[in-house]
């Protein structure tokens, strides 16, 4: 759903994913092995509406994004090799997987933008592992750069030896709810991609955009009704993180559900407003 004036909600019609990307298929399909596979002229590669994310086509559509370092896998995804524009070179993408990736999910459950483009700066919360940082790597490409920050220093660990080779991920092992320790890391950040999994969520990617994001920049938050209130039902629960990031400057854009990939999920966008009065919550 798109949010419209205040107080009203407009569907969006139709489908929710329907042609927007590659077909949902099975929970195993496009997990793939760790060797790449030749896509040749078997494969063709179409343009994704959002700019980084590309379609793989071949006997089934895939989402993909190009690997920023050919070669290398990360989680053990399944790579394509496509033929390039010039003869006889060939350009590696990487799949991703919806079942892997809420931020892939929200892309087939048809977000109108994810608004994290080549060259963007990108403040990642609740990086984890580094799976879904590194496809946002790859779409933001070399002029771009991903601040990635994860609390568990186990997950932590492995974010950072991702990041010797994804050389525009900057990992940063601190917990989100105090900034104030990564301030001098960080400039000013165009998107803040959230997928903490915590109670006070909205919160905490209210307090990093205070610190890092510029106005008119955007906030896109993966919500799991359960760890905020797993007493109510998730729309209510949806409904409450949104009526607080719109008290704490924010304009929210939108709202899709991330079925079949994530169960009682929703992936919210935004827009920051820096100057504009916070409302007493």
């Amino acid at each position: 759903m798109a949010f419209g004036a205040p107080g009203g909600i407009r569907g969006r019609g139709g489908g929710r994913g329907g042609d927007r990307g590659a077909s949902r298929g099975g929970r195993g399909a496009p997990r793939g092995g760790r060797g790449g596979a030749r896509g040749g002229s078997n494969v063709i590669l179409e343009p994704h509406r959002h700019p980084g994310v590309f379609i793989a086509k071949g006997k089934e559509s895939l989402l993909v994004t190009k690997n920023i370092v050919p070669g290398e896998s990360v989680y053990g995804e399944k790579r394509i090799s496509i033929e390039g524009g010039v003869e006889g070179t060939k350009v590696e993408y990487r799949v991703w997987n919806p079942f892997r990736s809420k931020l892939a999910a929200g892309v087939l459950g048809g977000l109108d933008d994810i608004f994290i483009a080549p060259g963007k700066k990108v403040l990642y919360l609740g990086a984890a592992s580094g799976t879904s940082v590194s496809h946002v790597a790859d779409i933001v490409g070399p002029e771009g750069i991903v601040y990635a920050v994860e609390f568990s220093l186990r997950s932590g660990r492995d974010l950072i030896n991702m990041a010797k080779k994804r050389t525009n991920v900057i990992p940063i092992v601190e917990d989100a709810r105090l900034p104030i320790k990564y301030r001098m890391l960080l400039s000013q950040v165009d998107v803040i991609f959230a997928d903490v999994a915590q109670p006070d969520q909205a919160r905490i990617v209210s307090l990093n955009a205070e610190y890092f994001l510029k106005d008119g920049g955007h906030v896109v938050i993966s919500i799991k009704a359960s760890c905020i209130d797993s007493t109510a039902p998730p729309d209510v629960v949806f409904a409450r993180e949104v009526e607080f990031l719109q008290n704490q400057r924010f304009k929210a854009l939108e709202q899709v559900p991330l079925e079949p990939y994530e169960r009682d999920h929703a992936m919210v966008s935004a827009v920051y407003q820096r100057h504009k009065a916070k409302k007493n919550t």
